[in-house]
């Protein structure tokens, strides 16, 4: 990120500013939608963020750490959008662009929809640590920099997560009753 251009928009330059946002949005809209697993929360988050962004950027005092700080900014917009939606949950559309491409499509598809629904299973604190490190690839040392939080809490976070997708992955596979598969059918 182009700290200079940070520190135009800094001073009240709005042109600077759209460029700000027009370079950040994809980005933060991409880090929205895996967080809340949702479009219609993901790009209100998502705006939200940018509004809150010009609101706070003076108030922003390395102009080099931009993008950090509009993360942080973001995953909080994105608990404060979920909470306020009540935990809504609604299937989003679309695959997040990854068609199945394996000749076995079909397990790839099965796979990645017990992956959503183990997802879906987390806190938003858990889906942005894990989106945050796995998806960005972002060190834990930096994901505790983005949150704002200690590196242990984000490492408790990421283990936690994982355990709790393993256990709804588990209970997933697990068959269901006889008397439960009879009455779906």
């Amino acid at each position: 990120m182009d700290s200079d251009l940070v520190t135009r928009a800094q001073e009240g330059d709005q042109q600077s500013f759209t460029a700000l946002a027009h370079d950040a949005w994809g980005r933060l809209y991409q880090l929205a939608l895996r967080i809340l697993r949702d479009e219609d929360m993901a790009e209100e988050a998502a705006e939200e963020a940018l509004v809150t962004i010009w609101r706070k950027l003076p108030s922003l005092r390395e102009p080099s750490r931009f993008e950090a700080w509009s993360y942080r900014l973001l995953v909080n917009t994105c608990a404060s959008v979920a909470r306020r939606r009540g935990r809504q949950r609604r299937e989003i559309s679309g695959d997040m662009g990854r068609p199945p491409s394996a000749p076995d499509a079909f397990d790839a598809v099965i796979d990645r929809d017990e992956l959503e629904r183990g997802f879906r299973r987390l806190s938003v604190d858990q889906r942005a640590v894990l989106v945050l490190h796995h998806y960005l690839d972002m060190p834990v040392e930096t994901v505790a920099d983005v949150l704002g939080v200690p590196v242990g809490t984000v490492k408790s976070r990421v283990y936690r997560a994982l355990a709790q997708m393993r256990i709804a992955l588990d209970v997933d596979r697990q068959p269901r009753p006889t008397a439960y598969r009879e009455a779906s059918r």
